[in-house]
Protein backbone atom coordinates (compact mmCIF):
# COMPACT_ATOMS: atom_id res chain seq x y z
CA UNK A 1 0.00 0.00 0.00
CA UNK A 2 1.40 3.40 -0.96
CA UNK A 3 1.99 5.76 1.92
CA UNK A 4 1.31 8.96 0.00
CA UNK A 5 -1.75 9.61 2.14
CA UNK A 6 0.61 10.68 4.92
CA UNK A 7 2.31 13.32 2.77
CA UNK A 8 1.45 16.97 3.27
CA UNK A 9 2.87 20.21 1.88
CA UNK A 10 1.95 23.39 3.70
CA UNK A 11 -1.08 21.64 5.15
CA UNK A 12 -2.34 20.70 1.68
CA UNK A 13 -2.50 17.00 0.69
CA UNK A 14 -0.34 16.33 -2.34
CA UNK A 15 -1.59 15.15 -5.70
CA UNK A 16 -0.59 11.59 -4.86
CA UNK A 17 -3.65 11.46 -2.61
CA UNK A 18 -5.72 11.48 -5.80
CA UNK A 19 -3.99 8.53 -7.46
CA UNK A 20 -6.66 6.28 -8.89
CA UNK A 21 -6.33 2.74 -7.56
CA UNK A 22 -8.93 1.19 -9.86
CA UNK A 23 -7.90 -1.00 -12.77
CA UNK A 24 -6.92 0.64 -16.02
CA UNK A 25 -9.79 1.08 -18.46
CA UNK A 26 -9.88 -0.94 -21.69
CA UNK A 27 -8.78 2.13 -23.61
CA UNK A 28 -6.85 5.13 -22.33
CA UNK A 29 -6.64 8.36 -24.33
CA UNK A 30 -3.18 9.88 -24.43
CA UNK A 31 -1.61 13.23 -25.32
CA UNK A 32 2.14 13.55 -25.82
CA UNK A 33 3.59 17.02 -25.33
CA UNK A 34 7.02 16.88 -26.96
CA UNK A 35 6.38 13.89 -29.20
CA UNK A 36 9.53 14.21 -31.33
CA UNK A 37 12.04 14.44 -28.47
CA UNK A 38 13.80 11.48 -26.85
CA UNK A 39 11.16 10.96 -24.15
CA UNK A 40 8.40 11.44 -26.71
CA UNK A 41 10.00 8.88 -29.04
CA UNK A 42 10.16 6.29 -26.26
CA UNK A 43 6.52 6.99 -25.39
CA UNK A 44 5.46 6.66 -29.02
CA UNK A 45 7.30 3.33 -29.26
CA UNK A 46 5.28 1.98 -26.35
CA UNK A 47 2.00 3.32 -27.72
CA UNK A 48 2.59 1.60 -31.05
CA UNK A 49 3.09 -1.71 -29.26
CA UNK A 50 -0.27 -1.47 -27.45
CA UNK A 51 -2.71 0.02 -30.00
CA UNK A 52 -5.71 -1.72 -28.45
CA UNK A 53 -5.09 -0.10 -25.05
CA UNK A 54 -4.18 3.46 -26.01
CA UNK A 55 -5.76 6.03 -28.32
CA UNK A 56 -3.81 9.18 -29.15
CA UNK A 57 -5.65 12.47 -28.74
CA UNK A 58 -2.97 15.12 -29.40
CA UNK A 59 0.72 15.36 -30.26
CA UNK A 60 3.02 18.37 -30.11
CA UNK A 61 6.53 19.28 -31.21
CA UNK A 62 8.62 22.42 -31.21
CA UNK A 63 9.28 22.86 -34.93
CA UNK A 64 9.73 19.38 -36.46
CA UNK A 65 6.55 19.52 -38.54
CA UNK A 66 7.42 16.64 -40.87
CA UNK A 67 8.02 14.09 -38.10
CA UNK A 68 5.05 15.36 -36.11
CA UNK A 69 2.72 14.97 -39.08
CA UNK A 70 4.02 11.47 -39.75
CA UNK A 71 3.44 10.42 -36.15
CA UNK A 72 -0.01 11.99 -36.09
CA UNK A 73 -0.99 10.01 -39.17
CA UNK A 74 0.49 6.75 -37.89
CA UNK A 75 -1.19 7.03 -34.52
CA UNK A 76 -4.48 8.51 -35.65
CA UNK A 77 -4.15 11.63 -33.52
CA UNK A 78 -6.94 14.18 -33.58
CA UNK A 79 -4.73 17.25 -33.08
CA UNK A 80 -1.11 18.11 -33.95
CA UNK A 81 0.57 21.29 -32.72
CA UNK A 82 3.96 22.89 -33.40
CA UNK A 83 5.22 25.46 -30.94
CA UNK A 84 7.02 27.46 -33.63
CA UNK A 85 4.45 29.38 -35.73
CA UNK A 86 6.91 29.37 -38.65
CA UNK A 87 6.39 25.60 -38.97
CA UNK A 88 2.60 25.82 -39.19
CA UNK A 89 2.31 25.92 -43.00
CA UNK A 90 4.44 22.79 -43.35
CA UNK A 91 2.40 20.96 -40.73
CA UNK A 92 -0.93 22.00 -42.22
CA UNK A 93 0.13 20.90 -45.71
CA UNK A 94 1.42 17.56 -44.42
CA UNK A 95 -1.91 16.86 -42.70
CA UNK A 96 -4.16 18.07 -45.51
CA UNK A 97 -6.99 15.64 -46.14
CA UNK A 98 -6.33 13.53 -43.02
CA UNK A 99 -8.95 15.11 -40.79
CA UNK A 100 -6.25 15.82 -38.19
CA UNK A 101 -6.46 19.38 -36.88
CA UNK A 102 -3.26 21.45 -37.03
CA UNK A 103 -2.28 24.43 -34.90
CA UNK A 104 0.82 26.40 -33.93
CA UNK A 105 2.20 28.74 -31.31
CA UNK A 106 2.58 28.78 -27.50
CA UNK A 107 -1.16 29.22 -26.97
CA UNK A 108 -1.84 26.18 -29.14
CA UNK A 109 0.53 24.10 -27.00
CA UNK A 110 -1.54 25.04 -23.97
CA UNK A 111 -4.72 24.11 -25.83
CA UNK A 112 -3.19 20.73 -26.70
CA UNK A 113 -2.63 20.14 -22.98
CA UNK A 114 -6.26 21.06 -22.34
CA UNK A 115 -7.49 18.78 -25.12
CA UNK A 116 -9.57 15.91 -23.64
CA UNK A 117 -7.26 13.01 -22.78
CA UNK A 118 -6.97 10.73 -19.76
CA UNK A 119 -3.18 10.79 -19.63
CA UNK A 120 -0.67 13.48 -20.66
CA UNK A 121 3.05 12.98 -21.20
CA UNK A 122 4.66 16.32 -20.27
CA UNK A 123 7.96 16.12 -22.15
CA UNK A 124 8.42 19.67 -23.47
CA UNK A 125 11.94 20.51 -22.33
CA UNK A 126 12.83 23.78 -20.66
CA UNK A 127 10.84 26.50 -18.96
CA UNK A 128 8.60 26.75 -22.04
CA UNK A 129 6.94 23.50 -21.00
CA UNK A 130 5.77 24.89 -17.67
CA UNK A 131 2.61 26.63 -18.89
CA UNK A 132 1.41 23.70 -21.01
CA UNK A 133 2.05 21.17 -18.25
CA UNK A 134 0.23 23.36 -15.75
CA UNK A 135 -2.73 23.51 -18.14
CA UNK A 136 -2.98 19.71 -17.99
CA UNK A 137 -2.80 19.85 -14.20
CA UNK A 138 -5.49 22.53 -14.06
CA UNK A 139 -8.01 20.23 -15.73
CA UNK A 140 -7.21 17.39 -13.31
CA UNK A 141 -5.51 15.08 -15.80
CA UNK A 142 -3.10 12.25 -15.09
CA UNK A 143 0.23 13.93 -15.89
CA UNK A 144 3.36 11.87 -16.53
CA UNK A 145 5.97 14.45 -15.67
CA UNK A 146 9.23 14.54 -17.63
CA UNK A 147 9.64 18.32 -17.54
CA UNK A 148 12.03 19.18 -14.72
CA UNK A 149 11.30 22.89 -14.84
CA UNK A 150 7.75 22.47 -13.52
CA UNK A 151 9.13 21.34 -10.18
CA UNK A 152 12.42 23.23 -10.18
CA UNK A 153 11.00 26.60 -11.27
CA UNK A 154 7.59 26.42 -9.58
CA UNK A 155 7.49 23.22 -7.54
CA UNK A 156 5.46 24.47 -4.60
CA UNK A 157 2.87 26.12 -6.82
CA UNK A 158 2.73 23.16 -9.21
CA UNK A 159 2.11 20.52 -6.54
CA UNK A 160 -0.42 22.65 -4.66
CA UNK A 161 -2.45 23.13 -7.84
CA UNK A 162 -2.25 19.43 -8.57
CA UNK A 163 -3.69 18.67 -5.16
CA UNK A 164 -6.41 21.31 -5.51
CA UNK A 165 -7.55 20.15 -8.96
CA UNK A 166 -7.34 16.42 -8.26
CA UNK A 167 -4.62 15.91 -10.87
CA UNK A 168 -2.39 12.84 -10.65
CA UNK A 169 1.33 13.47 -11.04
CA UNK A 170 3.39 10.45 -12.09
CA UNK A 171 7.22 10.78 -12.17
CA UNK A 172 8.78 9.73 -15.49
CA UNK A 173 12.45 10.42 -14.73
CA UNK A 174 14.06 7.07 -14.05
CA UNK A 175 15.29 8.16 -10.61
CA UNK A 176 11.99 9.57 -9.39
CA UNK A 177 10.06 6.70 -10.86
CA UNK A 178 12.38 4.36 -8.94
CA UNK A 179 11.61 6.24 -5.72
CA UNK A 180 7.90 6.15 -6.55
CA UNK A 181 8.06 2.36 -6.76
CA UNK A 182 10.32 1.88 -3.73
CA UNK A 183 8.32 4.20 -1.47
CA UNK A 184 5.51 1.65 -1.45
CA UNK A 185 7.55 -0.47 0.94
CA UNK A 186 6.88 1.69 4.01
CA UNK A 187 5.07 4.53 5.69
CA UNK A 188 5.97 8.21 5.62
CA UNK A 189 6.82 8.34 9.29
CA UNK A 190 9.24 5.43 8.83
CA UNK A 191 11.25 7.18 6.09
CA UNK A 192 14.85 8.24 6.79
CA UNK A 193 15.92 9.47 3.33
CA UNK A 194 15.72 8.87 -0.40
CA UNK A 195 18.81 8.41 -2.57
CA UNK A 196 18.97 9.26 -6.26
CA UNK A 197 21.76 7.66 -8.23
CA UNK A 198 23.94 9.40 -10.82
CA UNK A 199 26.03 7.74 -13.51
CA UNK A 200 28.74 10.33 -13.00
CA UNK A 201 28.57 11.30 -16.66
CA UNK A 202 31.45 11.20 -19.14
CA UNK A 203 33.89 12.99 -16.82
CA UNK A 204 33.47 10.85 -13.70
CA UNK A 205 37.15 9.81 -13.63
CA UNK A 206 38.62 13.00 -15.13
CA UNK A 207 40.75 15.45 -13.15
CA UNK A 208 39.41 18.93 -12.50
CA UNK A 209 41.94 20.35 -14.94
CA UNK A 210 40.86 17.96 -17.70
CA UNK A 211 37.19 18.69 -17.03
CA UNK A 212 37.86 22.42 -17.31
CA UNK A 213 39.17 21.89 -20.86
CA UNK A 214 36.29 19.63 -21.95
CA UNK A 215 34.68 20.31 -25.33
CA UNK A 216 30.96 20.10 -26.18
CA UNK A 217 31.65 16.96 -28.20
CA UNK A 218 33.22 15.25 -25.19
CA UNK A 219 30.47 16.40 -22.83
CA UNK A 220 27.77 15.05 -25.15
CA UNK A 221 29.14 11.48 -25.01
CA UNK A 222 27.13 10.05 -22.13
CA UNK A 223 28.30 6.56 -21.13
CA UNK A 224 24.87 5.03 -20.45
CA UNK A 225 21.93 7.11 -21.67
CA UNK A 226 20.80 8.61 -24.97
CA UNK A 227 19.25 12.00 -24.24
CA UNK A 228 18.87 15.47 -25.70
CA UNK A 229 21.87 17.85 -25.61
CA UNK A 230 20.66 19.98 -22.66
CA UNK A 231 20.05 17.00 -20.37
CA UNK A 232 23.29 15.34 -21.49
CA UNK A 233 25.34 18.42 -20.59
CA UNK A 234 23.51 18.64 -17.27
CA UNK A 235 24.51 15.04 -16.63
CA UNK A 236 28.13 15.89 -17.39
CA UNK A 237 28.12 18.74 -14.83
CA UNK A 238 25.95 16.74 -12.37
CA UNK A 239 23.50 19.66 -12.42
CA UNK A 240 20.97 17.13 -13.63
CA UNK A 241 21.24 15.30 -10.32
CA UNK A 242 20.95 18.56 -8.42
CA UNK A 243 17.76 19.45 -10.28
CA UNK A 244 16.44 15.97 -9.51
CA UNK A 245 17.03 16.47 -5.79
CA UNK A 246 14.83 19.57 -5.98
CA UNK A 247 12.21 17.64 -7.94
CA UNK A 248 12.15 14.81 -5.40
CA UNK A 249 11.76 17.33 -2.59
CA UNK A 250 8.55 18.63 -4.17
CA UNK A 251 7.20 15.38 -5.62
CA UNK A 252 7.30 13.48 -2.36
CA UNK A 253 6.95 16.36 0.14
CA UNK A 254 10.37 15.68 1.64
CA UNK A 255 12.64 17.78 3.80
CA UNK A 256 15.87 19.10 2.33
CA UNK A 257 17.93 16.72 4.48
CA UNK A 258 15.88 13.71 3.35
CA UNK A 259 17.18 13.78 -0.24
CA UNK A 260 20.64 12.59 -1.18
CA UNK A 261 22.66 11.60 -4.25
CA UNK A 262 25.13 8.79 -4.90
CA UNK A 263 27.28 8.13 -7.96
CA UNK A 264 26.57 4.68 -9.45
CA UNK A 265 28.37 4.26 -12.80
CA UNK A 266 26.46 1.20 -14.00
CA UNK A 267 23.04 2.97 -13.90
CA UNK A 268 21.34 -0.26 -12.79
CA UNK A 269 19.98 0.99 -9.46
CA UNK A 270 18.00 4.13 -10.24
CA UNK A 271 16.84 5.12 -6.79
CA UNK A 272 16.75 3.87 -3.20
CA UNK A 273 14.65 4.53 -0.12
CA UNK A 274 16.14 4.11 3.34
CA UNK A 275 13.83 3.47 6.30
CA UNK A 276 14.48 4.05 10.00
CA UNK A 277 15.01 0.34 10.70
CA UNK A 278 18.03 0.28 8.38
CA UNK A 279 16.24 -1.31 5.43
CA UNK A 280 17.07 0.10 1.99
CA UNK A 281 14.65 -0.63 -0.84
CA UNK A 282 15.93 -0.10 -4.39
CA UNK A 283 14.49 -0.24 -7.90
CA UNK A 284 16.73 -1.79 -10.55
CA UNK A 285 16.53 -1.99 -14.32
CA UNK A 286 18.53 -1.59 -17.51
CA UNK A 287 19.13 2.05 -18.52
CA UNK A 288 16.14 2.38 -20.85
CA UNK A 289 13.60 5.19 -20.45
CA UNK A 290 10.85 2.93 -21.75
CA UNK A 291 10.83 1.19 -18.35
CA UNK A 292 9.69 4.19 -16.25
CA UNK A 293 7.49 5.47 -19.09
CA UNK A 294 5.74 2.10 -19.34
CA UNK A 295 5.22 2.12 -15.58
CA UNK A 296 3.52 5.52 -15.79
CA UNK A 297 1.64 4.76 -18.99
CA UNK A 298 -0.20 1.76 -17.54
CA UNK A 299 -0.25 2.75 -13.86
CA UNK A 300 -1.65 1.28 -11.61
CA UNK A 301 -1.25 -1.79 -13.84
CA UNK A 302 1.82 -2.85 -15.82
CA UNK A 303 2.31 -3.61 -19.50
CA UNK A 304 4.84 -5.75 -21.32
CA UNK A 305 7.87 -3.62 -22.15
CA UNK A 306 10.49 -4.03 -24.88
CA UNK A 307 13.46 -3.00 -22.75
CA UNK A 308 16.33 -5.43 -22.27
CA UNK A 309 15.84 -7.61 -19.20
CA UNK A 310 18.29 -7.03 -16.38
CA UNK A 311 20.83 -9.85 -16.00
CA UNK A 312 22.79 -9.20 -12.80
CA UNK A 313 25.15 -12.07 -13.52
CA UNK A 314 26.02 -10.36 -16.79
CA UNK A 315 26.46 -7.00 -15.04
CA UNK A 316 28.77 -8.70 -12.56
CA UNK A 317 29.23 -5.91 -10.04
CA UNK A 318 27.65 -2.67 -8.91
CA UNK A 319 29.82 0.15 -7.58
CA UNK A 320 29.12 3.40 -5.78
CA UNK A 321 30.97 6.64 -5.05
CA UNK A 322 30.25 9.79 -3.11
CA UNK A 323 29.84 12.80 -5.44
CA UNK A 324 32.88 15.07 -5.73
CA UNK A 325 31.70 18.64 -5.16
CA UNK A 326 35.07 20.10 -6.09
CA UNK A 327 35.12 18.61 -9.59
CA UNK A 328 31.35 18.97 -9.99
CA UNK A 329 30.35 22.19 -8.19
CA UNK A 330 26.98 22.37 -9.98
CA UNK A 331 25.59 19.72 -7.64
CA UNK A 332 26.58 21.83 -4.65
CA UNK A 333 24.86 24.87 -6.16
CA UNK A 334 21.64 22.90 -6.55
CA UNK A 335 21.79 21.74 -2.93
CA UNK A 336 22.41 25.36 -1.95
CA UNK A 337 19.32 26.45 -3.89
CA UNK A 338 17.24 23.70 -2.32
CA UNK A 339 18.32 24.76 1.17
CA UNK A 340 17.60 28.42 0.40
CA UNK A 341 14.16 27.65 -0.99
CA UNK A 342 11.87 30.35 -2.33
CA UNK A 343 12.79 31.36 -5.86
CA UNK A 344 16.43 30.21 -5.63
CA UNK A 345 15.76 27.01 -7.63
CA UNK A 346 14.02 29.10 -10.30
CA UNK A 347 17.10 31.29 -10.60
CA UNK A 348 19.38 28.24 -10.63
CA UNK A 349 17.45 26.63 -13.46
CA UNK A 350 17.25 29.76 -15.60
CA UNK A 351 20.95 30.54 -15.22
CA UNK A 352 21.85 26.94 -15.98
CA UNK A 353 19.84 26.94 -19.22
CA UNK A 354 21.71 30.06 -20.33
CA UNK A 355 25.08 28.63 -19.30
CA UNK A 356 24.55 25.30 -21.08
CA UNK A 357 23.45 27.05 -24.27
CA UNK A 358 26.52 29.29 -24.17
CA UNK A 359 28.79 26.29 -23.61
CA UNK A 360 27.29 24.47 -26.59
CA UNK A 361 27.87 27.63 -28.65
CA UNK A 362 31.50 27.65 -27.43
CA UNK A 363 31.14 31.04 -25.75
CA UNK A 364 31.73 29.61 -22.28
CA UNK A 365 34.14 26.90 -21.08
CA UNK A 366 32.79 23.84 -19.30
CA UNK A 367 33.66 25.00 -15.78
CA UNK A 368 32.13 28.33 -16.70
CA UNK A 369 28.71 26.67 -16.48
CA UNK A 370 28.64 26.37 -12.67
CA UNK A 371 30.59 29.62 -12.33
CA UNK A 372 27.94 31.53 -14.27
CA UNK A 373 25.11 29.82 -12.36
CA UNK A 374 26.70 30.67 -9.00
CA UNK A 375 27.33 34.29 -9.96
CA UNK A 376 23.75 34.67 -11.18
CA UNK A 377 22.35 33.21 -7.95
CA UNK A 378 24.38 35.70 -5.92
CA UNK A 379 23.30 38.64 -8.09
CA UNK A 380 19.65 37.58 -8.02
CA UNK A 381 19.72 37.29 -4.23
CA UNK A 382 21.19 40.81 -3.92
CA UNK A 383 18.41 42.15 -6.14
CA UNK A 384 15.63 40.40 -4.21
CA UNK A 385 14.72 38.17 -7.15
CA UNK A 386 14.86 34.87 -5.27
CA UNK A 387 11.39 34.98 -3.76
CA UNK A 388 8.91 32.10 -3.97
CA UNK A 389 6.88 32.40 -7.20
CA UNK A 390 3.16 32.47 -6.40
CA UNK A 391 1.95 32.22 -10.01
CA UNK A 392 3.14 31.02 -13.39
CA UNK A 393 3.54 34.67 -14.43
CA UNK A 394 5.75 35.32 -11.41
CA UNK A 395 7.83 32.21 -12.15
CA UNK A 396 8.30 33.47 -15.71
CA UNK A 397 9.27 36.90 -14.34
CA UNK A 398 11.98 35.40 -12.12
CA UNK A 399 13.11 33.15 -14.96
CA UNK A 400 13.32 36.03 -17.46
CA UNK A 401 15.21 38.34 -15.13
CA UNK A 402 17.60 35.57 -14.09
CA UNK A 403 18.41 34.86 -17.74
CA UNK A 404 19.10 38.56 -18.30
CA UNK A 405 21.40 38.61 -15.27
CA UNK A 406 23.24 35.53 -16.55
CA UNK A 407 23.74 37.03 -20.00
CA UNK A 408 25.02 40.28 -18.47
CA UNK A 409 27.49 38.32 -16.34
CA UNK A 410 28.58 36.10 -19.23
CA UNK A 411 31.58 38.14 -20.53
CA UNK A 412 33.09 38.45 -17.05
CA UNK A 413 32.63 34.75 -16.17
CA UNK A 414 33.83 33.58 -19.57
CA UNK A 415 37.00 35.62 -19.17
CA UNK A 416 37.63 34.32 -15.65
CA UNK A 417 37.15 30.64 -16.50
CA UNK A 418 38.87 30.53 -19.91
Amino acid sequence: MFWYGDLMAGGVPLAQLNYKTSAMSAERTVTVLGATGSIGASTIDLLKREPERFRVAALTAHRNAADLARLARELGARLAVVGDPAAYAELKDALAGTGIAAAAGPEALVEAARYPADWVMAAIAGATGLEATMAAVERGAVVALANKECLVSAGGLFMRRAAETGATVLPVDSEHNALFQALGAGRRRDLKRVILTASGGPFRTWTREAIAAATPEQALKHPNWTMGPKVTIDSATLMNKGLELIEAYHLFALKADEVDALVHPQSVIHGMVEFIDGSVVAQLGCPDMRIPIAHCLAWPERIHGPAKRLDLAEVGSLTFEAPDFDRFPALGLAKQALAAGGGAPTVLNAANEVAVAQFLERRLPFMGIPALVGATMEAADRRGLAKEPDSIENAHFIDHNSRSLALNLLPEIAAKTS
